[in-house]
This record gives C-alpha cells, structure tokens and sequence, in this order.
C-alpha cells in the first residue's frame, strides 16, 4: 500500500502527497475531481496554503489534474474517508511523518540547507567578483581618473565639478590643484606636451587619485545634506 502513494519532499523540504495517488490508494469510486472539491471543502482547504494544484500525465499521455497536499492535510483525508483501508494509509504518513522528523533527518536537512546557503553565496560572490575586480582597479593608487571620468562616475557634470572643487579653494582658476591637496594624495598633475606649429609646449593636467576620488564623493554627499 505505502509503495502506491508515495510521500515526496517539494522544494520547501517539506513532505507532501498527490492527491489522486491517495483517491486512487483510498480505492475512492468517486470521479477525482469532484471528490476533491468534496474533500477541499469539507476541510475548508485554501489553495496555495493546504493544496497546489499541478499537470501530471495521464495514463493516455494527456495532461491531468492533480494537486499535492501536505502529510498532515492527507492524513486529515484519510481520517475523514473512514474503513481500515484510510486507516492504514494514514498510519503509513504517520510513520513517514515519524522518519522525517527524527533527530538524524532533521540534523541531515540543516546540513543540506547550510550548504545551499553557501552554494548560494558562492554563486553571488562570483557574480559580483568581476565588479569587485573593477573597483579594486578603480582604487588602485597607480590608476589615477581624469576629472570628466570621476564626474561621470559621480553623476555630476565635468564643468559644474570643476566649479565647485575651485569654489572650494581646492582647485586654482587652470583647474589644477592647490599644492596642499596634492599633498595630500588627491590628486596628480602630468604635464602633457602640446604641440603648437614649431614650438611644443608642456601644458598641466590635472588627475584625481582613487584617495581623492573618495575625498570628492564625500564633500559632495556633505553639500547634499547640507
């Protein structure tokens, strides 16, 4: 009897019966679609709570109906259904219910969900370890930002950044900073050479550390607040 109406465990870790393998172990003689209806009102089952509703294949190769319920809801049916034939299917959950619940199976599942959870997190560590590489090369000291990149990544325009850093005494009127935030680390001055028809000509341009680009983050989140 037990091997024609199996206890299967869904996604949740949690036992649960097909409804038409218990109609059919019952030996029911009643259509199963409508002694289920009976059986979801009489108990007063909700759908998605006490029961899901499912395509199974057909004897014909036709999709059926069929609905899994949990252990205690089919147990709560065969107590219902009366006859020895219900009683030895529930004692058959009992015994099932029993197994599952002991102290090995419950130590066996934390174990099992431990290890999805870490499975889980590794998935998430090697998505976002491509991101982590970037930023790590982002902030790497020898991968210093021109001002127009550090803006962008800001999401504040390149002029009104500009504007703002000389407003605050950091950057001089050519755009290039003050001596004391270079001391700082903020930021690197390289001269790039121009060249103007015969004569060439080394003109400043300022970029902005990845110690500096934290700097300029933070004293525009202070602007905000403020």
């Amino acid at each position: 009897m037990s091997n024609l109406i199996p206890v299967e465990i869904n996604d949740q870790l949690q036992q649960e019966v097909s409804a038409r393998k218990l109609h059919e172990g019952l030996g029911m003689s009643r259509d199963f679609t409508n002694w289920f209806k009976y059986q979801a009102e009489k108990l007063n089952l909700r759908e998605g709570s006490d029961f899901t509703p499912i395509l199974a294949e057909s004897t014909g190769g036709r999709p059926s109906i069929d609905f899994k319920v949990p252990i205690d809801i089919a147990k709560h049916i065969c107590m219902i259904s009366g006859g020895e034939l219900a009683h030895q299917i529930r004692e058959h959950f009992i015994q099932a219910e029993r197994a599952w619940n002991s102290p090995e199976q419950v130590m066996a599942r934390a174990v099992q969900i431990a290890n999805q959870r870490i499975n889980n997190l590794q998935l998430i560590i090697e998505e976002q370890k491509p991101k982590a590489e970037a930023f790590d090369t982002f902030m790497d000291g020898a991968n210093n930002q021109k001002m127009n990149i550090v803006a962008k990544s800001l999401n504040i325009g390149r002029n009104k950044l500009f504007q703002y850093l000389r407003d605050k005494h950091i950057l001089m009127a050519d755009n290039t900073p003050y001596q004391e935030y270079i001391d700082r680390g903020y930021f690197v001055v390289k001269q790039k050479p121009i060249t103007m028809g015969d004569e060439t000509i080394n003109k400043p341009q300022t970029f902005v550390t990845p110690k500096g680009v934290e700097y300029i983050r933070r004293i525009l989140g202070e602007r905000k607040a403020g």
